[in-house]
């Protein structure tokens, strides 16, 4: 391909992961050639078709041309110093194809395509470069967040350093004779009986001293040719800079900006320089990336970089946000580049077991994960894993067969009422365990349930049918929204497929009659091998078994045998089955049950304790119904709004809503504000306070907005809020720029709950951001603001805060209310 040394353009068709990175390597060697006849080649894309992230595919495009060079030499491969300024060149898109893509939704001129766009132009790095970087300050309805300042770190540290020499130079460092330090000697209190304590200490420098000489033994036995061997493999080895490597974090303290850069104290020693001149080529680079709107970068201490937005660029983001801050908005937040199909099971309660508190969390955990999810643009399916197969059944069916005979029959079981299912299991359960005969039964019901006999499998949908009707009450209550039932039923049909599996791999193996598989690093107490059981000695499957055939449904079945295809799959349960779910997953693996692609994740969580520390259970010591918990919730919000009435007049109907939605709100805030994984105390005089990060406190804090604006505004008593027009943001205090400061982090926040999934750290946002409106009210006046200008920038603050609020309470599944 001839290329002119000026205007060129090329349009490369990218469909699937696969070819849209072959787009990629073609670029690459477009820009390079471009490079060498002196003109500068730009790559701009819109990667709405692919799931791969565009540094991910300019990374896999700069792997394929590394490869190259080690295959065929240096000579005939372009220099390294070319690859990584093409790299940086073609990476430099991301800008630019996120706002091609706002501009495509909303009909402006670039259309949305898998076509990806290489044009070569006459203007310098440093000129696209400030001008890519005010385009991106002078947007406003994309966010800047931690992912942008990551990117840009991560294109300076490629195109600075080569990162097969800073591999090599980390290689050397290991390989180099450690420096003996001389240490004090620390003095220890002799043992009662001097001479044991003496031979202690002794012991103690003989076994340091005799690991010191091994470690320098090991050392010299490395020849210069092993050596070199080792440093080449590492220099071969090496990937460019991703974002780990960029040691990007938010900033610890206001006084060191909006963002941390600490990439060069561990660079440093594998490139031979000191940190602060290694942080200062960092800066050199970066500094016209980010011109547009972050301030100098500043270099502090040792070699750390601080980063810090411009009021100006602040200024312009709120505006943007105060732009899309109503009901239903993003605040300017943009959606995924990465959009994936994700799967969450969660909640998955017992049928005709009544739901207790030990669901709650499952519930209203994966509730939360799925909203965050959603919000971020992922396609997101919520399953409910529920409980509905097993050897109970026949229990259940011959209970029902003497006691509810019309349950057994298709055309009359709809009319059964079962009424109380929790009795009615009790009372199956003390038949089983006291009459024998029952118990015989109850074993043979189970074979014809699983054989599909008419009447027991009747039977078994009436069972089913009336646990959906009280689950439905307890999901209503909670307002969960969109769970589709997939129960252990569903995988019946595929169980044998999955012993089929394991035993093509060599993994299934008999063990006492039963069938089972047995992974590495998994061990009894007693020092035997763990088994995975997958299937029982009389043939029924376990529940490792249904879990397998769940994945291979889930993440590698066809679509066109009812596959998910999945990209990522969560399971949100107690952190009692975290060790299940390890074996599992392995297993999985190994076996080729799971696609490799696919993320498999158990999401833990922590016990509900009650507020001794104990079990959380009722006065007789049963586990308490989650039914009766909500319902007391709901009982002493109301209570509370009660004795703020005068003349103890009851509720109105509106009241009795606010009440509903402080006691859930309450009980499901308490629950998100705590790491999931640790224990909690449950308190209903705790989470229903007014005071600390609470529901109602949070609920407060909105409705008191809305009091704030309305009063600002001189609305009439009972008008529908009037959200204020946007307007430019104007800094006179303080606190003003620290609370924009705090709202701009909403983009990392929502990020690191995508990644990590831990729904406290909405939680702690939402106060942190509470705390800052408190600080910014008490010390600029809305409604009395010295300026029309002043007021109504100070207005648009409170729009921002409101809806920032009202956004989260919602991912958490709380509704707001306007007045409290």
């Amino acid at each position: 391909l001839v290329l002119p040394s000026r205007a060129t353009m090329l349009l490369l068709r990218g469909p699937t992961a696969s070819t849209t990175a072959a787009c990629w390597v073609a670029m690459m060697a477009l820009a390079l050639r471009g490079h060498r006849h002196g003109g500068a080649c730009r790559a701009f894309s819109v990667l709405s078709g692919s799931r791969q992230r565009p540094a991910a595919l300019a990374t896999r495009a700069n792997a394929i041309l590394l490869t190259s060079k080690r295959r065929h030499g240096a000579a005939n491969v372009p220099s390294m110093t070319t690859t990584t300024t093409a790299t940086t060149t073609l990476t430099r898109a991301y800008a630019y194809g996120r706002a091609s893509s706002a501009a495509a939704a909303a009909g402006g001129a670039f259309r949305r395509s898998n076509v990806l766009l290489a044009a070569s132009t006459t203007t310098t790095d440093a000129e696209t470069d400030a001008s890519s970087s005010a385009s991106s300050a002078d947007a406003e309805v994309t966010l800047l967040g931690i992912d942008w300042v990551r990117d840009n770190v991560a294109r300076v540290l490629n195109d600075a350093f080569d990162p097969a020499e800073v591999a090599r130079g980390a290689a050397l460092a290991k390989l180099e004779p450690k420096k003996k330090k001389g240490k004090k000697k620390k003095k220890k209190k002799k043992k009662t009986g001097g001479a044991d304590g003496d031979a202690a200490i002794l012991a103690e420098e003989a076994e340091a001293k005799k690991k010191e000489e091994d470690e320098g033994a090991k050392e010299a036995q490395l020849s210069e040719e092993e050596k070199q061997a080792i440093l080449d493999a590492a220099a071969a080895a090496a990937q460019p800079f991703g974002e780990l490597d960029t040691a990007v974090t938010a900033a610890t303290k206001a006084e060191f900006g909006d963002y941390q850069c600490n990439a060069a104290m561990a660079l440093a020693k594998n490139v031979g320089m000191a940190p602060r001149d290694c942080a200062a080529r960092i800066v050199e680079g970066l500094r016209p990336l980010i011109a547009g709107c972050m301030e100098e970068p500043e270099i502090a201490g040792p070699g750390f970089i601080n980063l810090r937005f411009r009021e100006e660029y602040l200024a312009k983001a709120v505006r943007g946000m105060s732009e899309d801050a109503g009901p239903g908005g993003r605040l300017a937040v943009p959606p995924v580049a990465n959009k994936q199909k994700i799967v969450i099971d969660f909640s998955s309660p017992n049928i005709a077991k009544e739901m207790h508190v030990g669901h709650l969390r499952s519930t209203i955990i994966g509730d939360t994960l799925a909203n965050v999810l959603t919000f971020a643009g992922h396609d997101v399916k919520r399953l409910n894993h529920v409980g509905d197969w097993g050897t109970q059944f026949g229990m259940l069916v011959e209970h029902l067969r003497d006691e509810y005979p019309a349950a057994l029959s298709k055309e009359t079981s709809a009319d059964v009422d079962l009424g109380d299912l929790v009795m009615l299991y009790k009372a199956a359960k003390k038949r089983f365990d006291a009459d024998d005969d029952f118990k015989t039964r109850a074993r043979e019901g189970v074979v014809k349930l699983q054989a599909g006999d008419a009447e027991a499998l009747a039977a078994w949908e009436s069972l089913c049918e009336a646990s959906r009707k009280e689950y439905q009450k307890i999901y209503d209550t909670l307002d969960i929204r969109g769970l589709e039932e997939r129960g252990e039923s569903f995988y019946n049909p595929f169980l044998n497929g999955i012993i089929d599996d394991l035993e093509e791999k060599g993994m299934a193996e008999e063990s006492q009659g039963a069938t089972a598989v047995f992974l590495e690093g998994y061990e009894n107490r007693d020092g035997t091998p763990l088994p995975m059981l997958v299937r029982k000695s009389d043939g029924g499957f376990n529940y490792a078994t249904t879990d397998l055939a769940a994945i291979k449904h889930r993440s590698s079945m066809a679509s066109e045998d009812g596959g998910e295809g999945a990209d990522r799959v969560l399971y949100v349960t107690d952190a009692g089955q975290s060790q299940h779910f390890e074996m599992v997953f392995k297993a999985a693996e190994l076996s080729g049950i799971k696609a490799e692609e696919v993320s498999l994740e158990h999401v833990p969580f922590g016990l509900v304790q009650g507020e001794d520390g104990k079990k959380f259970a009722t006065r007789s010591g049963d586990t308490v119904k989650l039914k009766d918990l909500l319902d007391e919730a709901i009982r002493i919000a109301g209570e509370d709004i009660k004795s703020r009435l005068e003349d103890d007049e009851e509720l109105s109907e509106e009241a009795k809503k606010v009440a509903e939605i402080v006691g859930i709100g309450a009980v499901k805030y308490a629950d998100l504000s705590m790491n999931r994984e640790s224990n909690y105390r449950f308190s209903y005089e705790r989470m229903l306070s007014l005071n600390g990060n609470t529901a109602p406190y949070m609920l407060y804090a909105y409705a008191r907005l809305c009091g704030i604006i309305r009063k600002a505004t001189d609305a009439a008593d009972g008008e529908a809020m009037q959200w204020p027009e946007p307007t430019e943001i104007i800094f006179s205090h303080e606190s003003e720029r620290e609370l924009v400061r705090n709202l701009m982090k909403l983009p990392d926040i929502l990020s690191e709950v995508e990644r990590d999934l831990y729904p406290n750290k909405l939680c702690d946002y939402l106060f942190e951001t509470s705390q800052k409106f408190n600080q910014f009210y008490e010390n600029c006046s809305v409604k009395g603001a010295e300026t029309p200008e002043l007021k109504a920038s100070r207005l648009t603050l409170c729009t921002v805060t409101a809806g920032t609020i009202r956004l989260l309470m919602q991912l958490l599944g709380i509704n707001v209310v306007e007045k409290l």
